[in-house]
């Protein structure tokens, strides 16, 4: 169990940015999701989505404009809509707390990060900007308790976009990097656009881990741990 729990590790640091909704219940126990503002390097920040339990919420005041810190899982479901399924993710908070402004100061130097330890579940797609960037597009299966699995969508950058254009169906990989938000257009069939919320893991290092993966020959020169290159 904690093999799973540690597979998938998430921490956050910023604000509140949307009053609380009640979004389910399960065996009993109501949760809740809220929105939190978290700031970048540069003068951009990512809007994440957060799912809380109410027991996490007592003698807590989750209102717009608090500062919050949240540790826990990126997680993915599906959700069905218009005759097509949709994947969802949402940050499932283990553990949440107001911190002191000392806190707060010292910890907002580094305001989002996440760990993945997980497989490829869907080849890779290499692509390059309209600037010339290199991204790699993947999707990392990442085990859970009880035989569930999230799928999470990750983007890779620079040489590290090169190296992950050659990965394949389930090799497996350990990841570093940071959550993001990235709005876009959909276009309707009625020929109007509708604006939309899409989040991803933006990754600035990765780790191959070479003996256990789907390949012959495991042994070869993709074990090396691939820095990353500044974004």
């Amino acid at each position: 169990m904690d093999k799973v729990i540690n597979n998938n590790s998430v921490i956050i640091i910023g604000k509140v940015v949307g009053e609380k909704e009640f979004s389910h219940e399960m065996y009993g126990e109501g949760f809740y999701v809220f929105k939190m503002e978290i700031p970048r390097l540069s003068d951009c920040s990512d809007i994440l989505p957060i799912t809380i339990s109410e027991r996490l919420l007592v003698d807590m005041d989750i209102t717009v404009g608090k500062n919050v810190i949240v540790e826990g899982q990126l997680r993915s479901y599906n959700r069905y809509h218009n005759g097509h399924n949709k994947l969802v993710l949402t940050i499932f908070a283990r553990d949440a707390y107001m911190p002191s402004e000392e806190e707060y100061e010292e910890k907002i130097k580094k305001p989002n990060e996440i760990y993945l330890d997980g497989f490829i579940c869907k080849k890779p797609i290499y692509r390059t900007t309209p600037f010339g960037r290199e991204i790699t597009d993947l999707l990392i299966a990442v085990n859970r308790a009880y035989n569930k699995s999230d799928y999470i969508p990750c983007i890779a950058w620079g040489r590290n976009a090169r190296f992950c254009e050659n990965l394949e169906v389930g090799d497996h990989i350990k990841t570093w990097g940071r959550i993001q938000s990235r709005e876009y257009q959909k276009r309707l069939a009625d020929g109007g656009v509708e604006n939309k919320m899409a989040y991803e893991v933006s990754i600035s290092k990765l780790e191959y881990v070479k003996d256990d993966n789907n390949r012959e020959g495991k042994e070869d020169e993709n074990g090396d741990e691939i820095e990353a290159e500044a974004y």
